[in-house]
């Protein structure tokens, strides 16, 4: 299985003082699967993390990844025009391009599991490939 993280859950892992810092660990360290983080995901972890938390979550951050701890994906060419369909689509949401990419590598990866905090979206958005998204860690019961 393949899971793909948004933002949120990683810069609670990184937050010792998130109240759901010891829930995304969980879920991270028990998953058997890969780990994608999107490449936009992983600019706005890089952007919040130093914001929040400074330098060293940052330096942190870009260890794990070097480490491979996650697989960051980029967006190939045709994707954009994927994301901008997709963005029209829902576009009373304000999706953005982070969740846009998440929704695309999804359907990429083959899979409707992802990691994130942000129910408004991944609630209305359907996955490119039909269905509905599992949304951890709100549907980890499911």
């Amino acid at each position: 299985m393949t899971l793909l993280v948004d933002t949120g859950p990683m810069v609670a892992l990184a937050d010792r003082r998130d109240r759901l810092q010891p829930v995304v660990e969980r879920l991270l360290r028990d998953e058997p699967g890969q780990l994608i983080l999107p490449a936009p995901v992983s600019a706005e972890v890089d952007y919040l993390l130093g914001q929040r938390l400074g330098r060293s979550a940052r330096r942190a951050f870009l260890a794990d990844l070097a480490a491979g701890r996650f697989r960051v994906v980029c967006l190939d060419d045709a994707d954009y025009a994927v994301a901008e369909r997709y963005d029209a689509q829902y576009a009373d949401l304000d999706v953005g391009l982070a969740d846009l990419s998440i929704a695309i590598l999804a359907a990429r990866f083959r899979t409707h599991r992802i990691l994130t905090f942000d129910q408004r979206h991944f609630r209305a958005l359907r996955p490119l490939d039909g269905g509905v998204f599992v949304v951890l860690p709100a549907d980890e019961r499911v």
